[in-house]
């Protein structure tokens, strides 16, 4: 679909790099080094990087759902109950709670999907719905199913994600709103996804360059969505062309294929989210990886970049500190 023209910045995330956190950037500013906040003319948001379903818990956050003239939309994060995934999840979700009240926001509930299996001891933190371990599509069609869900939008995003501004809704007449990914590439694997949408589908091209994440759309199509996008994951991992052709982002190839076979195009916004520069392998003179604590938290109080490092890993790192600073129990 088309591409969108927006004016706000909107997410943050950790990408698999040295510097592993994506940033979401206004489409006419950059993203200051001072410490993000409400803005009137520019208000934008950031997310940071992301087994079970007898948990019972209402995953709907409490709160005053009266601000009718809104279309508010569900945010969804899928996470393990892992240390790596835990830390990131809580950063989030403290950012969430800082702009969700903040003017041009348009997010509504919060509910951290969690597949361990089990409950864990963040439930009364974070709002919390557990789902059978199966794989990310069958939490999302677990947790469509069962849980009362009052909005009639979702933003699907990972634990990775930092919210550094509020969040409108912006998806619009029937279409989602996605951010384009330049690795899923519909075109470059035709005949590979023609085994999935075929022909009498339509071309090629209505494949969208996507994700599930991140991605705005409405409930009842996510609903419909969902099981296909179950189905078409299960059927490209077993098929030996399609599992090696797109290994690590088939689940994001499987929701692009599944939204098209339903018909629910994107409009596409590049500016939804920035992402780090991949740079395996090599250690600098300041460095932060999100791997380096796969299984202790980050300490309070990182130490900020040197001058040069681009003003978005600046806000990043800051974005960091006041989380942990004020989140009760850090690293216990």
């Amino acid at each position: 679909m088309g591409c969108g023209n927006i004016f706000f910045t909107l997410v943050i995330t950790l990408s698999a790099a040295l510097i592993t956190y994506n940033v979401i950037i206004s489409a006419n500013a950059p993203l200051k080094s001072e410490f993000p906040g409400p803005s009137k003319t520019n208000p934008s948001i950031a997310t940071t990087d992301g087994d079970g379903g007898f948990i019972s818990v209402d995953p709907i956050i409490k709160m005053p759902l009266d601000r009718s003239k809104k279309r508010l939309f569900h945010t969804a994060v899928t996470s393990s109950d892992s240390v790596y995934n835990t830390w990131q999840a809580r950063v989030m979700y403290y950012w969430f709670k800082r702009f969700r009240d903040q003017p041009g926001s348009e997010m509504g509930g919060f509910t951290r999907i969690l597949h361990s299996g089990r409950p864990d001891r963040f439930m009364d933190e974070i709002p919390t719905f557990g789902y059978i371990v199966l794989n990310r599509p069958w939490a999302f069609v677990q947790w469509l199913q069962q849980a009362d869900i009052k909005e009639e939008y979702i933003l699907m995003a990972e634990p990775d994600h930092l919210i550094v501004k509020p969040i409108p809704n912006l998806s619009r007449d029937g279409l989602g709103a996605a951010f384009p990914f330049f690795y899923i590439e519909p075109k470059k694997y035709e005949t590979v996804l023609r085994k999935f949408f075929p022909e009498d589908k339509g071309p090629i091209a209505n494949i969208d360059p996507i994700g599930n994440s991140p991605v705005i759309v409405g409930k009842e199509a996510l609903k419909k969505i969902a099981p296909t996008w179950m189905n078409v994951s299960l059927a490209m991992k077993k098929d030996p062309e399609a599992d090696k052709s797109f290994g690590w982002v088939l689940e994001m190839y499987a929701y692009a294929v599944a939204s098209a076979l339903h018909g629910v195009g994107n409009i596409l916004y590049k500016d939804f989210m920035i992402q780090g520069k991949l740079t395996y392998g090599k250690i600098g003179e300041w460095r932060f990886d999100k791997r380096s604590f796969d299984a202790v938290w980050p300490p309070r109080n990182l130490p900020m970049p040197p001058p040069g490092v681009p003003e978005s890993v600046v806000t990043l790192v800051k974005m960091v500190n006041e989380a942990t600073a004020n989140i009760p129990n850090w690293g216990s």
